[in-house]
């Protein structure tokens, strides 16, 4: 059901947990089956120097969750927004289409991030 690069970041994520002083939290969830992504992100000179999740959700929810940090850690703000579902959906190598709405709430978590992100800095 799952590509190896599903199930490399489902059993080994990257970049989980929390930052305390985050610059951007961004929280979004899918009601159709209750994965629940939140993005903590820290930023200097326009750029994302650190990005952790926590995700409660399905193997796909988690693995897009790890690979949607990995592409945009190190990228610029109007970089990370332009990550779109279908960009993380490639980087997996494709996900059952009955998950491809995980890849959705990654998209939608970083924007809610960032869009926290430039609140508290009045943007």
């Amino acid at each position: 059901m799952y590509n190896e690069t599903v199930m490399e970041h489902f059993t080994n994520p990257r970049n989980v947990g929390e930052i305390e002083d985050a610059d951007g939290v961004g929280e979004v969830g899918s009601p159709q089956c209750g994965d629940i992504m939140k993005i903590f992100l820290k930023v200097e000179d326009n750029i994302i120097k650190d990005i952790k999740f926590k995700t409660f959700g399905c193997a796909s929810a988690i693995a897009s969750s790890s690979i949607m940090t990995e592409m945009v850690k190190g990228r610029t703000i109007e970089e990370a927004l332009a990550l779109t579902n279908k960009d993380v959906v490639d980087a997996l190598g494709g996900l059952p289409p009955a998950k491809v709405h995980c890849s959705v709430l990654a998209e939608q978590a970083i924007r809610a991030a960032i869009e926290d992100y430039r609140a508290k800095r009045g943007k």
